[in-house]
């Protein structure tokens, strides 16, 4: 042991004594590895971005019934029970999922017609914008919604749903709750997101139908199974998308999914890869052969001076990290020099595409794991390209020195 402990300390004495063409070959790794650094930044720090923005954006999760179907309540529980499935929930007649908000307490008292979409515990739109509501009689009402209603969380709107029996208009209104409102870009369209039960009463009060739950008027309804025409579904992650599509698929169901929106930054992502590899392979493949050819160089030249320290005692065993050492420094001395480059460099480059970029959003980004990969691999890269020269540095003979002198 400290035999090891003299030649590594010889080797790194000898290292820093000759510090220009250590500088040159610190530098010689720096200049390959920076760049590659940077590469994999771009690569990563954009399709991060992208696919945090398909995450973030539940809209991508969500798959969207073409067209209207029968689907009984056997049918929701398999569909819920299966892998992949976040949210599902039934969805009514649209012809029947509508009613006029009116906002009495406002200025101008305001009447508006609003799409209801029925809503519950773990939906995953209202979870990230909003909350689901609590109670069967409080609302989420789009941006939109809001602002032509002139109201806001916390007030009071009243609902009117009415119908026709017989000849005869009837109709009937409902207090609903403000619980919150939808930013613009979560919800396009006049809504209100209501509990199911709401949905339901308001299709039984159109089809002529009463509700004890809410005191509205009419004959009572079959106990027979409802059936529904539609759902809103949303998958786990964006993985599930497709999978799940393809399931409804072979039931005969149609649907939309933003399946191709995903695909599109796989494929890049899939681009990036390759481009990325083959640069790297080729860079790295030069710079092994340069290091090698430099690490050997090293050894002929000082050869003597080598067959001397094999003179004094060091071992075959001993002598062999000479080159090894050396070759580690230059690792991680370069390893360090190329971080510093890619930060300063990453820096300049988030700066600049910053103002395209949303808060915690990178075009050049590393992880730890990153700069972890990219030390271990040049450490092992410059560790093998000199174990050549470490066996030459084996078998060279003290005799030779002697006949030299």
């Amino acid at each position: 042991m400290h035999r090891f402990k003299t030649i590594v300390s010889i080797s790194l004495r000898d290292y820093f004594h000759e510090r220009l063409l250590s500088a040159c070959a610190i530098l010689g790794l720096a200049a390959v590895l920076a760049p590659l650094l940077v590469i994999f930044g771009v690569k990563s720090g954009i399709i991060s971005t992208l696919t945090d923005r398909l995450v973030g954006d539940p809209r991508n999760l969500e798959i969207t019934a073409v067209g209207s179907g029968q689907f009984s309540p056997e049918w929701f529980d398999r569909m819920s029970a299966k892998p992949g499935v976040d949210f599902l929930i039934p969805q009514t007649r649209s012809i029947a999922a509508t009613m006029v908000l009116v906002d009495r307490g406002a200025s101008l008292p305001a009447t508006l017609p609003v799409d209801l979409i029925p809503t519950g515990k773990g939906d995953p739109l209202l979870e990230k914008y909003a909350s689901v509501p609590e109670e069967v009689s409080a609302v989420v009402l789009s941006a939109s919604a809001a602002r032509k209603l002139q109201t806001e969380a916390g007030r009071t709107v009243v609902g009117k749903v009415g119908r026709s029996v017989q000849g005869q208009k009837e109709q009937v209104d409902i207090a609903l709750t403000v619980s919150a409102v939808l930013p613009p870009e979560a919800f396009f369209r006049d809504a209100a997101f209501v509990d199911i039960a709401l949905l339901e009463a308001t299709e039984d009060y159109r089809d002529g139908f009463g509700s004890e739950r809410f005191g509205w008027p009419g004959k009572p309804k079959p106990r027979s199974a409802r059936s529904y025409p539609g759902f809103r579904m949303y998958s786990d992650t964006i993985d599930d998308v497709a999978s799940l599509a393809a399931a409804l698929n072979e039931q005969g169901v149609e649907v939309y999914t933003r399946a191709a929106e995903i695909e599109v930054v796989r494929s890049l992502d899939r681009s990036f890869t390759l481009i990325f590899r083959l640069i790297a392979v080729v860079a790295i493949c030069g710079y092994f052969a340069s290091m090698a050819s430099n690490v050997l160089a090293n050894v002929n030249r000082k050869s003597r001076h080598l067959g001397v320290v094999r003179l004094i005692g060091f071992s075959t065993r001993n002598i062999v990290w000479f080159p090894i050492v050396q070759a580690a420094a230059t690792a991680v001395l370069g390893t360090a020099a190329a971080f510093l480059l890619y930060g300063a460099t990453e820096l300049v480059i988030n700066v600049v595409f910053g103002q395209y970029l949303a808060e915690g959003e990178y075009v050049c980004r590393l992880a730890f794991r990153h700069y972890l990969a990219a030390f271990s691999l040049t450490l092992a890269m410059s560790v093998l390209a000199s174990s050549f020269a470490g066996l030459r540095t084996a078998k060279i003979e003290p005799s030779k020195v002697i006949r030299d002198v």
